[in-house]
């Protein structure tokens, strides 16, 4: 099969020819229709995830159809349409059990600790418990879509915000997570501010229904004013230091900060004002991909609607410029949101 893969850190990737994988007993291989490029495929590329091994093939968002089945697999068939999760939950810790497969303590992931998804077929373990069937009103585009950033979002909004309808939402960046983060504020009922440096991501923004403030100095006064006193609910979509600490800060008394942008390195550490979180009974919540008992919810609103991850696509590109799209990481966004391969 066909497969993008690095040698080395950084390296520049290339397609090249591995053989077929094989289903395991408890999994399936999965033939790819799409793939997302996502910045934590450039995370692993760069280096930042120890629990990447060279050689290594990248993606961990995609959607396609089942072509083989191992021997244990009940509820899973060959010709099936499916998607999964990033996080390869194994089913049986306490937390699976308790249906939070997202932070499963054995937890495996296409693209970090297994080969990924920029290749012709992908293997999903324990496959019972992670492959999501497809309703045939569903693209594979917009599926792929749905397995990292998209459902990232809905999991930080819905489940561990808490978003409410007339709440106040502020999310700063406005990449594939930020504008899916503010497609599923609007369908939530919630008014919606956007903070980010690109004109472009803004613009996109505020085609999806968000109120926009550029980042400087004055971003969080700007939030404020703007939330009369407040956003109910902050999401640090971008990562760093200075977008957590801004986004902490444009919190009303007792909201919620949800912080989904992963911090690395210098950022990791950002100086949280804890004196204002507790006299305002603040709350930090970390967020980490969606269940799979997230999925049948969201895939019912997009099938009626009330959800369109279509709209946080930016541009779909083909297998073969997969490499140079991971090559293009490195340097700032053209373009707003997401990218997605059709193989």
């Amino acid at each position: 099969m066909r497969a993008v893969q690095y040698d080395q850190f950084g390296s520049v990737p290339s397609i090249v020819d591995l053989p077929d994988p094989v289903a395991p007993d408890h999994g399936v291989v999965v033939r790819v229709a799409a793939t997302g490029v996502c910045r934590s495929d450039w995370h692993a590329w760069k280096g930042h995830d120890d629990s990447v091994r060279l050689p290594h093939v990248p993606g961990h968002e995609f959607a396609g159809v089942v072509s083989s089945v191992g021997a244990s697999v009940t509820r899973v068939s060959v010709g099936d349409r499916v998607t999964a999760p990033f996080v390869f939950a194994c089913g049986t810790c306490p937390q699976c059990l308790d249906g939070a497969t997202q932070v499963c303590t054995r937890q495996q992931q296409p693209g970090f600790t297994l080969p990924g998804s920029y290749a012709d077929s992908v293997v999903v373990p324990h496959a019972d418990v992670n492959v999501v069937a497809l309703p045939d009103a569903v693209g594979f585009a917009e599926a792929a879509a749905l397995g990292c950033r998209f459902g990232t979002a809905y999991h930080a909004l819905r489940a561990r915000g808490r978003v409410a309808p007339g709440e106040w939402v502020v999310v700063f960046g406005c990449g594939g997570v930020g504008l899916s983060t503010i497609i599923v504020a609007v369908a939530a009922g919630a008014r919606v501010v956007a903070v980010d440096v690109s004109p472009a991501a803004l613009e996109r923004a505020v085609a999806l229904g968000a109120r926009a403030v550029p980042i400087d100095d004055g971003a969080v006064a700007a939030v404020r004013a703007i939330t009369d006193g407040g956003a109910h609910v902050s999401i640090d979509a971008f990562g760093s230091r200075a977008t957590s600490v801004a986004a902490v800060a444009s919190l009303r008394p007792r909201g919620r900060h949800v912080q989904v942008g992963l911090l690395l390195d210098d950022e990791a550490a950002p100086a949280i004002p804890m004196g204002r979180v507790i006299a305002d009974e603040l709350e930090l919540l970390g967020s980490h991909g969606i269940s799979v008992g997230e999925y049948a919810a969201m895939l019912a609103d997009v099938v009626d609607g009330r959800l369109r991850p279509q709209e946080s696509i930016g541009r779909t590109i083909t297998f073969e410029d997969l490499p140079e799209a991971i090559l293009e990481m490195d340097q700032p966004a053209t373009s707003a949101g997401m990218t997605v391969a059709v193989v």
